[in-house]
């Protein structure tokens, strides 16, 4: 390999130094998995119970959607690091925020509900019960 080619393990590579300066991390070896939160969702018999590891957020931290059979997750916190110092040198922000969308297809939106215990959201999304069998009037 010559000393010019790009390499994904290196992380001096012009990929790797761009996306960590402007990205919230100045670890050159960030990933997707450990930028993301990890979720589960299983399909019970009336509802789908999604799971997600939000470890180190609260309640008013974390916004819940649904729009057109999608579920959107978003987390967003800012922490901020100050001195009690008035002339301080260095200070710092970091805001971390992410998103998981998931589509779940026809579901009952008036009776889903959330809980928050431990740094696990679980959502429970009911199914909308489906109609087999219809009659059709006609004119």
């Amino acid at each position: 390999m010559s000393k010019y080619s790009l390499s994904t393990r290196n992380p001096w590579n012009f990929y790797n130094v761009v996306d960590g300066f402007f990205g919230d991390s100045s670890d050159a070896f960030r990933s997707v998995a450990r930028d993301s939160f990890k979720v589960d969702v299983k399909d019970e018999e009336g509802a789908y119970l999604v799971e997600a590891e939000v470890p180190g957020f609260v309640k008013e931290d974390i916004e819940l959607s649904l729009m057109k059979g999608v579920l959107t997750i978003a987390v967003n916190k800012v922490e901020e690091e100050t001195e009690e110092k008035p002339n301080y040198i260095h200070r710092e922000r970091r805001t971390r925020s992410m998103a998981r969308r998931l589509y779940l297809g026809e579901v009952d939106e008036e009776k889903i509900s959330a809980k928050l215990d431990n740094g696990i959201l679980s959502i429970s999304v009911p199914k909308k019960a489906a109609q087999l069998k219809r009659s059709i009037e006609i004119e």
